[in-house]
């Protein structure tokens, strides 16, 4: 009977780790109504069909002759009011083009589950050769501007594809694991140490790979624009910094930007100045 018990209460912890694991993989879908006609702007519905064969779906809104592609956060979407409404409205009025999308597994794209950055990686360079195919004209120059999990893939595509001038990196989670131990308790409100028992779930059910962000810290020799801030729950400043530290000894064109604001929230806290600086930042790289 002990042993039956045993065995009983360990399948439920199991089927309790796989029921997070497959929670933090599937986010709820998270789509709006507004769209950039609210903006003041004319867009078009797009579909981005990614090189991994799914489809995306975005708006693209032709203004200036430079693009600049923003690029959401973990369990968001093009329709997040935080931080990617403000920043398409800004990018707008600064005159450029923008193109926004869904990443996999959100909003109203397609795709079952999300990696969090790994094959995110595919949705942007799609989202590219997207442009480059239908709108050359518009493509000569391209910056990103990524929020969270969008600044984890601006770093990459930073480093991955020429294609890409520059880069703003808001929130960028550096120490994955960390994060994803701190997501446990600030989305779920579970301890933290449960994190290394649910990963390997995580893993079975998106099929995702490990990434070392701090080995791009030795790749990426574009201009980058870091912005973290002091009261994130989910990044820290000082994990962010040594990223910054080991990036400038290869990258003379990287900036850190500390605030005083919690995870993706320096935009709202500090408008202002998240204008100004990444105004300044984009005009002289793009």
């Amino acid at each position: 009977m002990i042993v039956g018990l045993l065995l009983a209460l360990f399948l439920l912890v199991l089927v309790f780790l796989a029921f997070v694991g497959y929670k933090m993989v599937k986010p709820p879908r998270f789509v709006g109504e507004w769209t950039p006609r609210e903006l003041g702007f004319d867009y078009d519905e797009v579909t981005i069909e990614t090189r991994d064969g799914l489809r995306l779906s975005g708006w693209w809104v032709p203004n200036g002759e430079k693009t600049v592609i923003p690029l959401h956060g973990y369990t968001r979407s093009r329709w997040d009011d935080v931080y990617m409404k403000q920043t398409m409205e800004f990018l707008l009025n600064e005159g450029y083009s923008v193109l926004v999308f869904d990443f996999r597994a959100h909003g109203k794209s397609e795709g079952k589950y999300t990696t969090v950055g790994d094959r995110e990686l595919i949705d942007v360079l799609s989202a590219i050769d997207w442009l480059e195919k239908n709108h050359p004209e518009k493509a000569g120059r391209i910056g990103l501007v990524g929020f969270s999990m969008g600044a984890v893939v601006t770093i990459r595509a930073l480093a991955e594809d020429e294609r890409v001038a520059c880069g703003v990196a808001d929130s960028p989670p550096i120490d994955l694991d960390r994060t994803g131990a701190r997501g446990l308790r600030y989305f779920a409100s579970l301890p933290e140490w449960l994190y290394h028992l649910v990963k390997p779930f995580t893993k079975l059910f998106s099929g995702a790979r490990e990434l070392n962000m701090l080995e791009y810290a030795d790749r990426v020799s574009k201009p980058l624009l870091l912005i973290a801030g002091e009261k994130d729950p989910l990044v820290k400043v000082e994990e962010v910094r040594e990223f910054y530290e080991r990036n400038k000894k290869v990258n003379p064109s990287v900036e850190l930007w500390v605030t005083d604001a919690p995870h993706v929230r320096t935009l709202k806290l500090h408008p202002e100045e998240w204008k100004v600086r990444v105004g300044d930042f984009l005009r002289k790289h793009l």
